[in-house]
């Protein structure tokens, strides 16, 4: 399995950490796209961690409480950062478009920790963006775009992860553990065109050979 890892400018990133990290002349730090691969033979199956997914549905009830600090938040860094929320609202776009499995998270955050362990041993590629270390240590680009993800789901939801597979916001750690529960998530994923590493795609011959 490849698993292809974008590191956004806003993070603060140890020398050596990542192979590849640069800084252009404006003096911010680029994207960094690294690959890490594991055999088919190390992927096992998962299931959701029943205890992660409780607290993943109980923190919903904290949901107008986060959504004023996370706005709060975006709007005093944004402010002192100049953040473009337009510029925001566009990369999230391209970032959907270009990335059928996309995955936006924190590093330190337990919901995203098991998020990635699912999506790991469901055995499809995925694209990970880790606004950083946790929603307290953002500052104002990964507060204005954890803003704008809430308003990619209905609920409004300012927690991570979140994650999109063909460019829908199936949610959260909860959403994506009922999924694999229900036996929908490759159904998911093949209606939004993913297929595992070194799966055929469907040709115009298969359909009369059923």
């Amino acid at each position: 399995m490849k698993v292809s890892t974008i590191v956004p400018a806003l993070l603060c990133v140890a020398p050596g950490a990542v192979n590849g990290f640069t800084v252009g002349p404006n003096g911010r730090a680029s994207s960094v796209r690294s690959e890490l691969s594991m055999s088919s033979s190390e992927e096992t199956v998962r299931n959701p961690n029943p205890a992660i997914k409780v607290a993943a549905n109980a923190m919903s009830l904290l949901k107008p409480v986060f959504k004023l600090e996370a706005e709060l938040q975006a709007a005093a860094l944004g402010a002192i950062a100049k953040v473009d929320k337009d510029e925001v609202a566009a990369t999230i776009e391209e970032n959907k478009k270009n990335n059928k499995v996309l995955i936006y998270t924190y590093g330190l955050s337990p919901f995203s920790t098991e998020a990635l362990a699912i999506l790991d041993a469901s055995g499809y590629d995925y694209t990970k963006i880790e606004l950083g270390a946790e929603w307290f240590l953002l500052g104002g680009e990964g507060s204005e775009t954890r803003v704008a993800l809430s308003k990619e789901i209905e609920s409004g939801a300012t927690s991570l992860p979140k994650i999109f597979i063909g460019g829908e916001c199936i949610g959260g750690c909860a959403d994506l553990a009922g999924l694999v529960e229900s036996g929908e998530l490759d159904a998911k994923m093949k209606s939004a065109g993913v297929r595992k590493p070194g799966e055929k795609s469907p040709s115009f011959f298969d359909f009369f050979s059923k």
